[in-house]
């Protein structure tokens, strides 16, 4: 029965199925494999298993063979010249006058296609461009224009909470993540507080939404009628945390109230 095993080809990057053919193979062995562009360098980042768990039907490209000192030496050799092509392409790119940001350069394995990534305002016209390294390089040139949000993931850096952003350390893939999310949790609504370093809101704004959302079920609505021991008045604000509202009496005064003091009260 033919194995499946997972491999990464870049930090933080999608995981794809390879055949292990005859390869025995363990988290963190460092493969060659087949791809559509050619032989690619990845990581094993799960366990091989039974091809029949697999939910797609899909045929599957096989693992070529384990990754020896040679490669380990390509993949060197290649973030050289990565370095070098960088420095070409952003001169190039000053000389022709170019609105675009270039940020990150990626040579394919065996050395075939350089691929570079930049983000721009608009739509840039990089024909010019493209002349001159393929001129320069010699290789098969790909420009590939992303958003802010991916170049913040291929970039890396520290988040605000002090550790490494989590889009560049393991999300595969963005979320879509809206300013109701923090509103939800009672968080600042200051841009530069719910902003990551890409400019667009937080990631993690969606890891406790739902557990949010579940949780204010039990609540009385903002702008509920309650009658408190102090008095009626209105509820305001919401503390999931503490399981509370604060309720505005009528005479203007704001008053916690445990949620368990006044569930009999809510209907």
């Amino acid at each position: 029965m033919a194995k499946v095993v997972g491999v990464r080809f870049k930090s933080a990057g999608k995981v794809y199925d390879f055949d292990c053919g005859v390869f025995v193979l363990n988290k963190g062995d460092r493969v060659i494999v087949q791809t559509e562009q050619g032989l690619g360098f990845g990581e094993v980042v799960s366990t091989p298993v039974a091809s029949e768990n697999r939910l797609s039907n899909k045929p599957l490209k096989k693992v070529y063979r384990l990754a020896g000192e040679k490669d380990l030496v390509q993949v060197e050799k290649n973030i050289e010249d990565e370095k070098k092509a960088h420095t070409y392409c952003q001169e190039c790119i000053e000389q022709l006058e170019l609105n675009m940001n270039l940020f990150s350069v990626e040579k394919s394995f065996d050395g075939s296609k350089i691929t570079f990534f930049f983000t721009s305002d608009g739509r840039v016209d990089f024909r010019q461009l493209v002349k001159l390294l393929v001129k320069e390089l010699g290789v098969r040139v790909e420009m590939r224009q992303v958003g802010i949000r991916h170049q913040a993931k291929m970039c890396g850096g520290i988040g605000r909470c002090g550790r490494v952003t989590c889009c560049s350390s393991y999300l595969e893939k963005f979320g879509p993540v809206s300013i109701r999310m923090a509103k939800e949790q009672n968080l600042s609504l200051n841009p530069t507080k719910i902003s990551g370093q890409c400019g667009r809101l937080m990631c993690c704004l969606t890891y406790e939404y739902e557990t949010y959302m579940d949780l204010k079920m039990n609540f009385p609505r903002i702008g509920k009628q309650l009658a408190t021991p102090g008095g009626t008045g209105k509820v305001i604000r919401h503390n999931v945390i503490a399981n509370s509202v604060t309720v505005r009496l009528d005479q203007g005064t704001e008053l916690d109230i445990n949620l368990a003091e006044i569930s009999e009260k809510m209907e």
